[in-house]
């Protein structure tokens, strides 16, 4: 099931709201998650070495994962926009030698990604997040010229993934949680743009004019029957967000002279990869990682590479051109006639200049909407890019498994045995019954990393159960983190 679906069965219709599928991330910091669980058991002996099993699981944990993280940061060294040309040179590597290095870093870099559980942006995905507009209201698109087409072609060919957007051959879009965003201002640039729209698509309406005109593409016009469908097999799971437009506003004296407050559901964080073109002479090895946060679904444009500069749409000069055709034919034919009637004359031309002045304020008001977002997006909505953001990806990577292991453990420990099934549910009910979290738990990967640590067990009948705390901890044993710091705590009691 896809991430995004439009989801109106279950609302009213007038509303605009979309189904958004639960994320097996879990958004609790590992120390509170930890604090709490311990709290929860009724012994002090069990709550000591509960913490202790806690620091040991993930010691050992990051042990998993250090020689790969350093092997993934080596390559990317290679592959550094800045310095990573410098380093090729000085290692003398043939050009098939360092295709075989960058499919490589790409390995490590998607397997990363995964463990992270962050997914690949779909076609559908973009359809329903673009279906709305939030605060950037201009056709933004990519200057595909400026990217590179053969690096993740090439990985893609090698690696079959399904529902790959039509731009994966160019750059990768990855997402990762849901929130909300919610703007409250006047708008009032917006609102008129919203007056005037609706004055002229009644004035298109009343003079048959509408009809004429070149239609909008249906393509993404929600097909009741299928609607249906979805609203009659829904998760309980499943978030229902509600967004909130300015378009949709109701026409009243407080809306159009108050604040008012809009709302759109946002990409926790994104993740984009892309290699920009290079030329003939030169090839460009550089490949770019950038890391976004709470960037809104109407507004994911922001964060797409060599963005070109926006500029009136084909359509928005084709309805410009046969409006103000068919609006002067309609006038000198009024006016040609013998009763040629004032009022009419007068709403012709006043339709004329309203779409005039629709077009020309509504692309100077959101030009400079988008040169301020795109300064929002650069320091404010984006996080880190290069070395950083992959230092930042191997460490959420073992923050996760580390929580998702201690979640099992402790409802084993507390619940007893448990088939794959049951100790998902159960694990789901903790996080939303202690926590107020819900979350699609990773049990599988889960039960994986316990029985690599070896402390849990099946029955004869498959039933998972955990080992005692005591001996859980024997069966890990004392991690080398641990003599380090008692070697460091003895050394410093040494001291006078």
């Amino acid at each position: 099931m896809p991430a995004i679906m439009d989801g109106d069965g279950r609302k009213e219709m007038s509303k605009d709201v979309i189904r958004l599928e639960r994320e097996s991330v879990i958004p609790i910091l590992k120390p509170k998650l930890i604090v709490k669980l311990a709290d929860l058991i009724e012994h002090s002996s069990d709550r000591t070495e509960f913490l202790k099993l806690c620091k040991r699981v993930e010691y050992t944990v990051r042990a998993w994962y250090l020689l790969q993280f350093e092997d993934l940061m080596q390559l990317y060294s290679l592959f550094d926009p800045i310095y990573g040309s410098q380093k090729l040179e000085q290692q003398h590597l043939s050009s098939e030698e360092i295709d075989v290095l960058e499919q490589n870093f790409l390995t490590y870099f998607f397997q990363v990604m995964e463990k992270s559980n962050f997914k690949i942006v779909t076609d559908e995905e973009i359809e329903v997040a673009h279906s709305g507009q939030y605060l950037l209201n201009l056709p933004i698109k990519v200057d595909e010229s400026k990217l590179d087409r053969k690096l993740l072609s090439r990985y893609f060919k090698e690696h079959r993934k399904e529902n790959l957007p039509e731009f994966a051959d160019k750059y990768i879009i990855f997402r990762r949680g849901i929130g909300i965003d919610r703007t409250t201002d006047y708008f009032m640039m917006e609102k008129l743009d919203m007056i005037i729209s609706r004055i002229w698509a009644w004035f298109l309406r009343v003079t048959w004019i509408q009809k004429i005109l070149p239609k909008k593409s249906a393509k993404s016009k929600k097909d009741p029957k299928k609607a249906d469908e979805i609203s009659a097999n829904v998760d309980d799971q499943d978030l229902f967000v509600e967004r909130i437009r300015i378009e949709n506003m109701e026409l009243s004296t407080k809306n159009l002279l108050g604040k008012i407050t809009i709302q759109e559901p946002t990409f926790d964080r994104i993740i984009v990869v892309y290699r920009r073109a290079g030329s003939k002479t030169n090839a460009d090895r550089g490949i770019y990682v950038k890391h976004f946060k709470n960037i809104p679904m109407a507004d994911m444009e922001l964060v797409l590479p060599e963005k070109k500069n926006p500029s009136l749409t084909p359509m928005d000069w084709v309805q410009f051109l046969i409006s103000a055709v068919i609006g002067l034919v309609t006038l000198i034919s009024s006016l040609e006639m013998p009763k040629a009637d004032f009022w009419v004359v007068i709403a012709i031309l006043s339709g004329l200049i309203g779409y005039c002045a629709k077009i020309y304020f509504s692309f100077q008001q959101n030009m400079a909407t988008y040169q301020n977002l795109i300064t929002q997006s650069m320091y404010d909505k984006q996080l880190d890019s290069g070395r950083g953001t992959l230092l930042h990806l191997c460490d959420d990577v073992i923050q996760q498994e580390v929580k998702e292991v201690i979640i099992s453990y402790f409802i084993l420990m507390e619940q007893g045995k448990a088939t794959l099934e049951d100790l998902d549910i159960r694990c789901e009910q903790l996080l939303q019954e202690e926590f107020a979290e819900k979350c699609n738990f990773d049990v599988e990967d889960a039960v994986q990393k316990l029985e690599k640590l070896g402390i849990i067990a099946r029955d004869s009948i498959g039933r998972i159960y955990c080992h005692s705390l005591k001996r859980s901890n024997e069966i890990i044993g004392t991690t080398t983190e641990e003599m380090v710091l008692k070697a460091a705590q003895g050394h410093a009691a040494s001291l006078p």
